[in-house]
């Protein structure tokens, strides 16, 4: 299984092409829904600010961040990945939309992201905080970049917690998904890698004590699809120390 930002990138380099297709195959178009929720949270936190400044960590081919831009009025928004063949679809689709002027990308890993402190109104991670080569330094870094009282959302698979629920996902995801990602993409591997991540991912409960450790506040999280996926919602504590 890679380990490094450097081998992730190669591997998503490789299956970008079928990424967004077999993104809405493997789920049967629920992650869909999936990001429209997280993004009507990422809303509901900024109604109180004019012009947002939004960044996406692990973007990938972007559809978390252009839907952001739509629903999100007067946002910039800053979306960035370490693959590099993943950004230059999410560009064309910035392109087709229209909204390059809102949107811009940038190479660059959730351990070493390229802005200043206290930057952003708000962050989003659809489904990328599995891949963080280290995750609380990813975190820890999510948070230098947010400006005080700023909002992170994750959105992120998880195993349900349902026994019969758990049944029917170990068998799609250890025995169906690698065929369909093969057959789909031509490489089996990186959706072996997407089941083992899924695997190694704390549970609820071990992430939210991971999220206040790396000085994040106000916790929330709620399942989705029986647990098939999670929100997370967080706050930066500000200057004061009072939310």
């Amino acid at each position: 299984m890679a380990t490094d930002n450097e081998h992730i990138a190669l591997m998503f380099n490789d299956i970008a092409p079928t990424y967004d297709k077999l993104n809405h195959i493997l789920s049967l178009n629920v992650d869909k829904s999936w990001r429209r929720k997280a993004v009507r949270r990422l809303k509901k936190s900024l109604i109180d600010v004019e012009n947002p400044l939004i960044l996406d960590v692990a973007c990938g081919t972007a559809d978390s961040t252009v839907k952001i831009a739509e629903k999100v009025e007067n946002a910039k928004v800053f979306g960035i990945d370490i693959s590099t063949k993943m950004l230059e679809i999410g560009k064309e689709k910035t392109e087709k939309k229209g909204l390059q002027d809102r949107i811009s990308f940038s190479i660059s890993s959730a351990e070493n992201i390229g802005f200043k402190d206290d930057t952003f109104d708000a962050a989003m991670v659809a489904f990328g905080v599995r891949n963080f080569s280290d995750r609380e330094k990813g975190l820890k870094e999510i948070l230098r970049v947010l400006k005080p009282e700023g909002t992170l959302i994750i959105l992120e698979l998880s195993e349900p917690q349902n026994v019969m629920v758990r049944w029917f996902y170990n068998l799609y995801f250890k025995n169906i998904l690698p065929h369909i990602g093969k057959r789909v993409s031509g490489n089996a591997n990186a959706y072996r890698y997407l089941q083992q991540t899924v695997e190694k991912f704390p549970m609820p409960e071990e992430f939210m004590a991971m999220l206040s450790d790396c000085g994040f506040k106000e916790l929330k999280h709620k399942a989705l699809s029986c647990g098939l996926c999670r929100i997370y919602q967080a706050k930066k504590q500000n200057e004061q120390g009072v939310i």
